[in-house]
C-alpha cells in the first residue's frame, strides 16, 4: 500500500469517527427521551416553608382536610427529603412572631428548636422576626441570654438578608447571600424582607437598621454571585405574591418586582401575605405555600452541569393533610415537653361565648372582635374612647368555651394598653390616616362615631365625629383614649397617636380581654 493510500485510509477512518461522535452528541443534546435528559442534568429539590408564626400545635382545615401542626409538617418534609438526596430546606421568614403560647411564652425558642430538628438549611427574616427588636432576633439566630428564658443555643439555620442594613456600618446586618454546592454545582441564595416592615415594626425595635429597596438589594447581590461564576440563583423573599391554582392571575408586590429583577434569578420563594402562589412571571418561578405550616412548596430543578444553569424548574404546593401521613414522633416529643412546661393556667376556661365573635370586617369596616377588644381596653383604662388596629387580632373567637390559650393565640403580640390624651384635631388626624394612596386600613373605634366621604381627597375624608353621648368632638378639647402601646408608638403608620400625651400604662391587651370576657360571660363559665 502506497503512502498516499495509507493517508487516505486514515483520513476516512478519522472522518467516520468524527461523524459518529457528532451524531451521538447531537442525539444526547436533543433527545426527546426522559432517560437521556435525566442522566444529563442534576436534579435538585428545594422544600420551602413560609409564615409559620410558631404554630407548633395549631391545625386548620384547608381544601376539605385538616392540615398544619409541627408534627405533620415535619413528617412530610422528612419524607420528601428522603426521596432526593439533593434536597435543601429553606424558609421565607415570619417563622416566629404572632405565635401561640407554646412558643411565645418561651420567647419563640421552641419554634427555633423545631426548625433545628428539621435541619432547615437557609432562611431569611420576615418582618415579625423583628417584633421584639434587632437584638432579640440576633439572639434567636446566633444564641444568647434572655432574662425570661436564660441562655439559648440559637439556630442551626444559615440566615441571610441583603436589605436589612446596619445603620452603624452601612452594610447588611446578616450575610446577604449564601452559596450551597450540590454535586459540584453552586447554587446562590439571596434573602430580602419587605420594606413594609417599617409599617409593622415599631421604630424602637428597628432603630439599629434600615430596610432598603428589595429589587436594588437583590440585583446588587446577583452581581456579586455572577462575579463568582454562580448562575443558579434562588431568592428567599418575605414579600407578597398570589396566583390562581393554575398559576394564572399573578398578583401582589413580588409580581410587580419580578420584571425588574435580574434574569439570572430563576426561583423566588415568597411570603408575608399567607396566600397560594405557584406561577411564572418574567421567567421567574414564584411560590408561596399559604401559612402556619398548612402546606409547603416543593420546587424541582434541573441544572446543566456544564453550563451550571437551571434549565428546568417546576413546583407543587403540597398541603400537609393529616389523613395522608403519621405524625413525626421526634416532633411530638418536642411538643409534649413544652406543653408540660406551659402548665395548666393556659388551659383554663375563662368564659363561654353564645356565638362566634369574628375578626372580619363588615361593609362599614366594623369588626365584632375589634369592638370587643376596644370595649375591654376602654373599661381597663376607665376612658370613654378606644381604638384598635385590625392587625392586633389573628383569629376569630369560636362559639363555646374560651380558654386563656385561645385568647393568647388570638392576641399574640404582648401589647399593653396605654391611656393617652389627644385633642379632637388629633383624633380626626388618626381617623384620616385610615386611608393612604395605596390601601385602606380601618381602625376599630369604641365610644365615638364618625361619618366620612369616600370620594373626598385622602386626608380630608372625615365629615363629622361624635362622642358616646352624640355630641360633636371639639377640635381643641382634650380627650382620654385607650390604645395599645403599639398604636401609641405610631404602629401601622398611625403617627397621629404619637402626638398624644401618655397618662398611664395599663395591663396587656390580652389581660384586659380576659377580664372583660370573665365579667360578661362568667355566668356561663364552665369549670374544669
Amino acid at each position: 500500500m502506497s503512502k498516499f493510500q495509507v493517508i487516505s485510509s486514515l483520513f476516512i477512518l478519522v472522518f467516520i469517527l468524527f461523524v459518529t461522535y457528532e451524531i451521538t452528541a447531537f442525539s444526547s443534546n436533543h433527545s426527546t427521551t426522559n432517560f437521556s435528559t435525566s442522566n444529563r442534568y442534576i436534579h435538585v429539590q428545594l422544600l420551602g416553608v413560609n409564615d409559620f408564626h410558631g404554630q407548633l400545635d395549631k391545625y386548620q382545615r384547608i381544601s376539605g382536610t385538616m392540615a398544619g401542626g409541627a408534627e405533620y409538617l415535619a413528617a412530610y418534609l422528612k419524607k420528601y427529603k428522603k426521596e432526593n438526596p439533593n434536597t435543601l430546606l429553606v424558609h421565607a421568614g415570619d417563622m416566629v412572631g404572632g405565635s401561640p403560647p407554646i412558643s411565645s411564652q418561651f420567647q419563640d425558642e421552641p419554634t427555633i428548636e423545631f426548625l433545628n430538628l428539621l435541619h432547615v438549611d437557609i432562611g431569611t427574616p420576615g418582618n415579625h422576626e423583628l417584633d421584639q427588636g434587632v437584638n432579640e432576633m440576633q439572639r434567636l439566630i446566633y444564641g444568647g441570654f434572655n432574662n425570661k428564658t436564660g441562655y439559648f443555643q440559637g439556630s442551626d439555620t444559615s440566615y441571610i438578608s441583603a436589605n436589612i442594613i446596619d445603620k452603624k456600618t452601612g452594610t447588611p446586618l446578616l450575610p446577604p447571600y449564601i452559596i450551597k454546592q450540590i454535586d459540584g454545582i453552586e447554587i446562590g441564595f439571596i434573602g430580602v424582607v419587605t420594606t413594609d416592615t417599617d409599617l409593622y415594626v415599631t421604630p424602637e425595635n428597628r432603630k439599629e437598621v434600615e430596610i432598603q429597596d428589595e429589587v436594588s438589594a437583590i440585583n446588587r447581590t446577583v452581581k456579586l454571585l455572577k462575579e463568582k461564576g454562580v448562575k443558579a440563583i434562588v431568592v428567599l423573599a418575605h414579600e407578597s405574591a398570589k396566583s390562581d391554582q393554575t398559576g394564572a392571575n399573578p398578583q401582589e408586590a413580588l409580581v410587580e418586582m419580578a420584571p425588574k429583577i435580574d434574569d439570572e434569578v430563576d426561583v423566588i420563594f415568597a411570603g408575608h401575605s399567607h396566600d397560594y402562589a405557584n406561577t411564572v412571571v418574567a421567567g421567574k418561578l414564584i411560590v408561596q405555600a399559604y401559612s402556619y405550616g398548612k402546606a409547603f412548596s416543593q420546587v424541582n430543578l434541573e441544572i446543566d452541569p456544564h453550563t451550571k444553569d437551571i434549565v428546568k424548574k417546576q413546583a407543587k404546593i403540597i398541603v400537609t393533610s393529616h389523613d395522608q401521613i403519621k405524625p413525626d414522633k421526634e416532633t411530638v416529643a418536642l411538643l409534649n415537653k413544652y406543653r408540660k412546661r406551659l402548665g395548666s393556667y393556659f388551659y383554663q376556661v375563662v368564659g363561654k361565648l353564645p356565638e362566634e365573635i369574628t375578626r372580619n370586617q363588615d361593609a362599614n369596616g366594623d369588626s365584632p372582635l375589634g369592638k370587643m377588644i376596644g370595649e375591654s381596653e376602654r373599661e381597663a383604662m376607665g376612658v370613654d374612647i378606644a381604638f384598635v388596629h385590625q392587625g392586633e387580632m389573628r383569629n376569630n373567637l369560636k362559639k363555646g368555651d374560651i380558654t386563656v390559650e385561645d385568647l393568647y393565640t388570638d392576641l399574640p403580640f404582648g401589647h399593653s394598653v396605654s391611656k393617652l390624651i389627644l385633642t379632637g384635631d388629633q383624633i380626626k388626624f388618626a381617623l384620616e390616616q385610615q386611608w393612604t394612596k395605596d390601601y385602606e386600613n380601618r381602625l376599630q373605634t369604641v365610644g365615638l362615631t364618625y361619618s366620612w366621604n369616600p370620594n373626598a381627597p385622602i386626608g380630608s375624608r372625615i365629615v363629622a365625629i361624635k362622642d358616646i353621648k352624640g355630641q360633636e368632638i371639639e377640635p381643641n378639647k382634650e380627650y382620654e383614649i385607650a390604645v395599645s402601646n403599639y398604636l401609641a408608638a405610631g404602629g401601622d403608620e398611625f403617627t397621629a397617636f404619637e402626638q398624644g400625651r401618655l397618662v398611664e400604662s395599663g395591663p396587656q391587651v390580652v389581660t384586659a380581654l380576659i377580664h372583660y370576657i370573665q365579667q360578661k360571660y362568667s355566668h356561663e363559665m364552665v369549670l374544669h
